[in-house]
C-alpha cells in the first residue's frame, strides 16, 4: 500500500507534548484506573510502501502517572516497573499489515526485560501543517496486553473474591509525529 500523496518518506519524530501513551486497568473488579506515561521518544520511518515502514519507541518508566502519588510510587517500585533496574519500556515494529481502513502494527514490546510480540490496531488520522510550518501526522493505536506476560505479577486477593488489579491492561495511544526537515 502506497503512502498518501501529502505524506513524505523519511524519519518522522514523535511530538511528545502532543501525544498520549495511556492505559486502563480494572481495579478491584469494579472500576477502572487510567493513567499515562509522560516521557517517550519514538521514530516513524515511513517508506513508499507502508508495509516497509518501521516504528521504534522508548518510554521512560519513571514518567508513569495515574494521578495518585501513592499509587504512582508503588507502580514505579519493585512490585511493578522497578524503574531503578528497568528505566525504559521499548517497542520495535517488525510488520505493518493493512486491514481495510486500519493497519495492524506488529512488533516486540519489552517491559522489565521481558520481550513479547504485540499487535496494535492502528489508524492513520491524517496530515496537517501547523502555524509554524511543521508537517504533522496523527496516529491512534490500541491493544490489550497481559501484565503477567511481562512479569508484572503483583496483586492482592480481595476478601469477597477476585483480585485488586486485573491482568489485562488496555493500551491506548494518540500520537503526533513531525516530518523530517525538507
Amino acid at each position: 500500500m502506497a503512502l498518501p500523496a501529502n505524506v513524505t518518506t523519511g524519519i518522522w519524530s514523535l511530538d511528545n507534548s502532543h501525544s498520549e501513551i495511556a492505559f486502563t486497568v480494572r481495579h478491584a473488579g469494579i472500576s477502572k484506573v487510567r493513567g499515562q506515561f509522560k516521557d517517550a521518544e519514538a521514530t516513524l520511518e515511513l517508506a513508499e510502501n507502508v508495509a516497509d515502514s518501521k516504528v521504534n519507541a522508548t518510554i521512560k518508566t519513571a514518567s508513569f502517572d495515574s494521578g495518585d502519588v501513592n499509587r504512582d510510587g508503588h507502580v514505579r517500585g519493585e512490585d511493578f516497573f522497578d524503574v531503578e533496574k528497568f528505566p525504559e519500556i521499548s517497542f520495535v515494529s517488525n510488520t505493518i499489515v493493512p486491514k481495510g481502513d486500519v493497519y495492524e502494527l506488529q512488533g516486540d514490546l519489552t517491559i522489565k526485560g521481558v520481550t513479547r510480540p504485540v499487535a496494535l490496531e492502528t489508524e492513520f488520522n491524517g496530515v496537517a501543517v501547523d502555524p509554524f510550518g511543521n508537517t504533522r501526522a496523527g496516529l491512534s493505536a490500541e491493544t490489550t496486553i497481559s501484565r503477567k506476560d511481562f512479569g508484572l505479577t503483583w496483586n492482592a486477593v480481595l476478601e469477597a473474591g477476585g483480585v485488586l488489579v486485573s491482568d489485562k491492561v488496555a493500551v491506548n495511544l494518540e500520537l503526533a509525529f513531525i516530518a523530517p526537515a525538507a
